[in-house]
C-alpha cells in the first residue's frame, strides 16, 4: 500500500492537477497546508469534497520555516502504510507513468528502499522545458533531472531531518536513505512534469511569501514542446472553476529578459561542475 505526502504553501496554479493525477493511484494521501494566502486552501477543500476520506487534509495556521522539518516527521508518523511518495504541489504524473511507479512498489517493493523517478521542468511556461544539461542530481548512479520520489517505510530508524532547503530522510545511523546500498535504490523510468520554476500561486508577490521560491524564478527559454505533445491527461479533465487554466503563455517582459539571460546560463551550467543532491 502506498500513501502521498504533500506539504504546500501557495501552490493555486497546479496543486489540484497535482494531487488529481496520483490520488486515484495510491492508498492514502496526506495534504497538509502550511499557510496558504491565495486559493490553494480552497482548492485544497475541493479536492476533500471529492476524494473524501482517501485526503488527510490539514491547514497549519502558526507555521515557521522553522517548523518545516518537524513538519514532515509528523506526517511521516501519520503514515501506515509499507510506502510512501513524496508529491509536491507542482508535480504532475501521467497515467501511465504513475500506473507504473505504483505498480511496481507493489509488486516488488519489498525488495527495495527507494525509487529515483526523472523530471520535465517547466521553464518559462508550459509550453516549454529546461535542458538536460541543466539537470545536476546525481541519484541511482545518475547524473540529470531526476529526484527521490519513493521510499519504503521499513527503512530502521527512518526520520526527516535537515532544515527547508537541505531536507532529507535519514535511517537510524544518521545516513541519507540514498546515500544506502545502492543495490536498494531502483530507477523506473516514470517521469513527471514538474512545475518549480513556473508562477505557482496567483502572482509573483504571493510566490515570494514561499520560502526560497523566488530563487527558482528563472529567466530562461527553455526547448519548446512539440505541437503534438502528449500532456498529462489530469490537465484535460473536468475541474472546479475556482481552478486556473495551465495553458499560459511566459508574458513579453519575461520572453525579453530570458531572450538575453538564457545564453549566459548555458555557458554557466557547462563550466561548473556538477552539484550532488537527491
Amino acid at each position: 500500500m502506498i500513501t502521498s505526502l504533500t506539504l504546500v504553501k501557495n501552490e493555486e496554479r497546479f496543486v489540484w492537477y497535482s494531487l488529481s493525477s496520483v490520488i486515484p493511484y495510491v492508498d492514502r494521501v496526506i495534504v497538509w497546508d502550511s499557510g496558504s494566502t491565495d486559493n490553494t486552501r480552497k482548492i485544497l477543500r475541493e479536492v476533500k469534497k471529492k476524494y473524501g476520506k482517501k485526503v488527510d487534509l490539514k491547514f497549519l495556521d502558526n507555521f515557521k520555516i522553522e517548523d518545516f522539518t518537524a513538519v514532515y516527521q509528523k506526517m511521516l508518523e501519520r503514515v501506515g502504510t509499507e510506502w510512501f511518495m513524496i508529491l509536491d504541489g507542482d508535480e504532475i504524473w501521467w497515467d501511465q507513468t504513475i500506473s507504473e511507479f505504483c505498480g511496481f512498489i507493489k509488486k516488488k517493493g519489498d525488495n527495495f528502499e527507494s525509487i529515483v523517478v526523472p523530471t520535465i521542468n517547466l521553464v518559462g511556461d508550459i509550453f516549454h522545458f529546461q535542458e538536460e544539461a541543466a539537470g545536476k542530481y546525481n541519484l541511482a548512479g545518475k547524473t540529470g533531472h531526476y529526484n527521490l520520489r519513493g521510499v519504503n517505510r521499513e527503512i530502521p530508524g527512518l526520520y526527516a531531518d535537515n532544515p527547508h532547503g537541505y531536507f532529507g530522510w535519514k535511517d537510524e545511523s544518521g545516513q541519507l536513505i540514498q546515500d544506502r546500498n545502492p543495490k536498494k535504490i531502483k530507477y523506473l523510468n516514470c517521469h513527471y512534469l514538474h512545475a518549480t520554476f513556473l508562477r505557482r500561486s496567483s502572482s509573483f508577490e504571493k510566490d515570494k511569501l514561499v520560502s526560497k521560491r523566488k530563487k527558482k524564478k528563472k529567466y530562461e527559454i527553455g526547448l519548446r514542446f512539440p505541437r503534438d505533445y502528449y500532456y498529462p491527461e489530469v490537465f484535460f479533465r473536468a475541474k472546479p472553476e475556482i481552478v486556473e487554466s495551465p495553458w499560459e503563455k511566459m508574458e513579453r517582459k519575461f520572453y525579453l529578459r530570458a531572450f538575453f539571460e538564457t545564453p549566459l546560463r548555458k555557458i554557466k551550467r557547462r563550466i561548473l561542475p556538477d552539484r550532488v543532491g537527491y
